[in-house]
């Protein structure tokens, strides 16, 4: 089986889909079947690398909302995230841009390197306060994983993998997809934001049992009964409130 997500290591609920899912797997029968491929997906593409509002600010001026409004909405997902081991911290975050966290992404995809390292640019952004942006910074995550820094470094110093963030944005955009995480099975069953760890696990069942006999793209769930399919997703620069 193989499951691509398309995310953004800026995204609060990217982070909680991922680790969901690793729940769901973690109680899969054909854990060892499954491919998780990563796909790269900017919320907000025009996004500066260098911000003087914090967080919590740049979110109260998107939504047009009071500073300790975007704060009670981070604390939300600060309480979500401590219930599954993530330890967001908004105080700490960073904005800024992550073209280049997503171009060294596709370089340490090449390396196989792909999910230890997603799994360091989220938990840097969202609980230790580190710049996405920067190269030294990136570079040095690369190492903490395995990969070579200097080489890290001299990638993120040209245009290398710029072609591929890209076209998987192209892909993105060719399955019209909005809002992230988004996850597709087999190149046919399509599920969106993030999921219970037991609605994955019901997924992962059913692809497994319906592959054969299923020909058509669907959607597997929404997110809650009755709710919006987009909520506690990101799409457009923003995360749904």
């Amino acid at each position: 089986m193989k499951i691509e997500i398309w995310s953004d290591f800026l995204c609060p609920f990217c982070y909680l889909g991922k680790r969901k899912l690793e729940i769901a797997l973690d109680n899969f029968e054909h854990k060892d079947e499954v491919e998780v491929i990563f796909r790269s997906f900017e919320l907000d593409p025009s996004a500066k690398k260098n911000y003087s509002e914090n967080n919590h600010e740049l979110i109260a001026k998107k939504f047009s909302i009071p500073v300790e409004k975007a704060k009670e909405f981070n604390n939300q997902i600060t309480s979500q995230g401590k219930e599954i081991g993530i330890n967001y911290d908004f105080d700490k975050v960073i904005p800024t841009n992550s073209f280049d966290a997503h171009r060294l992404a596709h370089y340490a995809k090449n390396e196989g390197k792909s999910i230890e390292l997603s799994d360091r640019l989220f938990k840097a952004f969202f609980e230790d306060g580190l710049n996405l942006s920067d190269f030294k910074t990136l570079s040095s995550l690369a190492a903490e994983v395995g990969l070579d820094a200097s080489k890290a470094l001299k990638i993120l110093e040209s245009e290398e993998y710029s072609s591929e963030v890209r076209k998987d944005e192209d892909a993105a955009a060719r399955l019209k997809i909005n809002s992230v995480p988004y996850f597709v099975f087999n190149n046919k069953y399509a599920l969106t934001g993030a999921q219970p760890s037991e609605t994955f696990l019901d997924v992962l069942r059913k692809v497994q049992k319906d592959e054969l006999s299923s020909p058509s793209f669907e959607f597997l769930a929404k997110n809650r009964e009755n709710e919006d399919s987009n909520s506690e997703s990101c799409s457009d620069g923003k995360c749904n409130i």
